[in-house]
């Protein structure tokens, strides 16, 4: 008789298993839109960062006293992922227009209304002056 009184029970219950099934479901749907999110920031940020290393190039183009004018090809640079980007100048002694076109297409319009150098369409673009 005290033996069945001690009859071990292994397990959970039906009802302690969905509540970890809840706070997982809520746990989830707070995680994965953020995770959405900061992942598409990620296509902006790569967009600007390969400007400003654009830019970097350009002036380490310019270092050397005989380079006056800069095409695309003289940058030396490829941009990174699935972007593409143009280097342009009327004259270099004006200015230096840098645009890099987010080749994924994933960089949310709201982030690009937010942040100055981004036209709404995927393409940043950065000016450099002398």
């Amino acid at each position: 008789m005290i033996q069945k009184l001690r009859s071990n029970k292994q397990g959970f219950t039906l009802i302690e298993l969905m509540i970890v099934i809840a706070i997982i479901g809520i746990l989830a749907a707070i995680a994965i839109p953020n995770f959405i999110a900061y992942r598409n920031k990620a296509f902006c940020s790569q967009a600007e960062s390969d400007a400003k290393s654009i830019a970097a190039d350009i002036a380490d183009y310019f270092a050397i006293p005989t380079h006056t004018a800069v095409a695309t090809a003289d940058v030396g640079y490829s941009a990174s992922g699935t972007n593409t980007f143009t280097v342009t100048s009327a004259d270099a002694s004006v200015s230096i227009t840098i645009t890099v076109t987010d080749g994924s297409g994933r960089c949310p319009a709201q982030y690009q209304a937010a942040v100055a150098g981004w036209d709404g369409a995927n393409v940043f673009t950065e000016v450099l002056l002398p």
